[in-house]
């Protein structure tokens, strides 16, 4: 039988837990079922934006994680030269977007949240399917090779290729292919200073950031054929593409070993679900609206939509209405991102590097104001709900 209250979060990744976090924060019994056999995350850095850290504000973390920012001083945007187009500081960016931009390792932020949920309400090799959506009379089923739970609430934060979604929304078609491929590593500092910075060619990107505990995350993407990998092993080919391109890039390199290179594929959801909620299931994350990187707005998203669903847990319509337009815009945003960043004509490319380096010096700033709409979003819960600014907040 359903216990009063109780949520069935199906997924043990960053919406997973912020919603467990959050639900428990709101009297609600939750248990996490993840299919893994421990929650250590595949994947590298994740970048945390002014909104998602309003977010962590709500449940308690978001001063714990601003304390991790790392980036100081001047960063941008490069070519693969060198020559900067666009130059910005930690501190504008601060100053615009009311906080810092915080990068942090996936483990770091797992850890924070799961030290906020009982220990004992996380279960790993737990592979969870939905067996019924349950409607106003009847609560849903969530079917595991250990038995059935039963909920007043599921939350599915299961991926890009959620299952749950396929079962709520069986016409969708499902996540396409964006067009190129990514990397990311978690290496020891190169030995070399450098300003943060993203640097664009054609029809790829490179970036090189500093993390609080002295190693650097560095990422890459570029247009692929999907499925395609290297003939030798993925280091190699980061050297083949980007071993030339401006200092620390050859440094970064040279302290990667092949191991450590991640390499995905890009998907996205190019068309919007009619709705994040069917009966008593909530969609969050990638299984409601996964996006291209280039915002680095996945995971914040997704933390996003963890404190607005706790906020409307006994209304799912209500969750729908606040994030499904959001998310959209979002997502749509993201994936002109890409467009923009991912040029591969040569004429293309040089009218965009002119224009962008044109209006940045008669604009200062102009790329961060690009930005405003994504990172000024605040809650919908105290103490944003007020008015009040919290000590995070400039």
């Amino acid at each position: 039988m359903a216990q009063s209250g109780r949520a069935v979060v199906i997924g043990g990744g960053i919406g997973g837990l912020t919603a467990a976090v959050a639900l428990h924060g709101r009297g609600r019994q939750v248990t996490v079922l993840e299919r893994a056999a421990s929650l250590e995350p595949v994947g590298a850095g994740i970048s945390l934006a002014p909104n998602a850290l309003r977010a962590l504000d709500v449940i308690g973390i978001g001063d714990e994680i601003r304390d991790l920012a790392a980036w100081q001083g001047d960063g941008g945007l490069r070519t693969p030269g060198g020559r900067w187009l666009s130059r910005s500081s930690a501190d504008a960016a601060a100053e615009r977007f009311g906080g810092p931009l915080v990068l942090l390792h996936r483990a770091t932020l797992v850890t924070c949240l799961t030290a906020r949920i009982p220990q004992d309400s996380i279960r790993t090799a737990a592979e969870a399917t939905l067996a019924d959506p349950g409607d106003a009379d009847r609560p849903a089923r969530v079917r595991t090779p250990d038995g059935e739970w039963e909920a007043d609430l599921v939350v599915a934060a299961d991926g890009i290729r959620s299952a749950v979604r396929s079962t709520l929304f069986p016409e969708h078609p499902g996540p396409v292919y964006s067009g190129f491929t990514t990397w990311r590593v978690v290496v020891p500092a190169p030995g070399a200073e450098f300003a943060p910075h993203e640097t664009w060619g054609r029809g790829s990107i490179w970036g090189t950031q500093p993390l609080k505990d002295g190693r650097v995350y560095a990422y890459a993407a570029a247009v692929a054929p999907a499925g395609e990998r290297a003939r030798d092993d993925e280091k190699a080919e980061l050297l083949r593409r980007f071993g030339d391109w401006h200092d620390p890039i050859p440094a970064v390199l040279a302290a990667t070993r092949p191991e450590d290179v991640l390499r995905h594929d890009v998907h996205h959801l190019a068309e919007p679900l009619p709705a994040f909620h069917r009966g008593r299931v909530a969609l969050v994350g990638d299984a409601a609206h996964a996006m291209p990187p280039m915002l680095g707005q996945g995971g914040n998203q997704a933390v996003e939509d963890a404190v607005v669903l706790a906020h409307h847990h006994e209304d799912l319509a209500a969750y729908t209405a606040a994030r499904l337009p959001r998310t959209t815009a979002v997502t749509r945003q993201s994936v002109r991102a890409a467009r923009l960043n991912l040029m591969s004509g040569r004429a293309a490319i040089a009218l965009r590097n002119t224009a962008i380096a044109a209006l940045s010096t008669a604009v200062p700033g102009l790329l961060l104001r690009g930005f405003d709409p994504v990172a000024g979003w605040r809650p919908p819960q105290q103490p944003y709900a007020s008015g009040i600014t919290p000590a995070g907040e400039r």
